[in-house]
């Protein structure tokens, strides 16, 4: 059987004779385009290049690999989030996750595209900001009354705190970072 590795190589060098132009080419056009979703780049390579999907679909998980699907890296990743307006409430967000870090040496952290994930076993909490002017903190709450501050919610989180200063990172809002935390291991 033919090493995968071999084959999508031998298919790019394909793609570079019949069009004429070269891989990293491709990958500049797919940048430039502002398409960052793997679909997305493969619709975008048919319809305005009249590529086959196989072949689209090589290029897309090569411009992706390299980068040119948008940002990847975690720095980049929040600093794609705290652009402009939102600038002002990273300190919040760096506050939070630094509060969740503390809790155990298991936490893990994964930076997402539109906010970061807080895991034990599960998730149990999600930081992200919805607006320039506050921090929603997602908790996994199960059971847990509704405060006048600790909303419920849905969908991954079942509750929610918006936070709009680090001052608001207080003993209560741990208690509810901790419970959530506890409640994942």
């Amino acid at each position: 059987m033919a090493d995968p590795k071999d084959t999508l190589a031998s298919q790019l060098r394909n793609i570079e004779q019949a069009t004429g132009r070269t891989v990293g080419e491709w990958t500049e056009l797919i940048a430039a385009s502002g398409n960052v979703r793997h679909g997305r780049i493969v619709a975008f390579l048919k319809s305005e290049h009249g590529l086959t999907h196989g072949n689209a679909n090589a290029l897309a998980r090569e411009a992706v690999a390299n980068g040119a699907g948008g940002p990847s890296a975690d720095a980049d990743l929040l600093d794609a989030q705290f652009r402009g307006a939102k600038a002002a409430l990273r300190p919040v967000h760096d506050e939070l996750v630094l509060v969740a870090s503390a809790l155990g040496g298991d936490v893990g952290v994964a930076v997402k595209k539109t906010g970061v994930s807080l895991r034990r076993k599960k998730q149990f909490a999600f930081v992200n900001a919805p607006s320039a002017g506050r921090i929603r903190l997602g908790l996994n709450l199960r059971d847990e009354p509704p405060t006048p501050r600790l909303s419920a919610a849905t969908g991954m989180c079942t509750h929610h705190v918006d936070v709009g200063d680090v001052h608001d990172v207080d003993d209560e809002l741990v208690g509810w970072l901790r419970s959530a935390y506890d409640r994942a291991g």
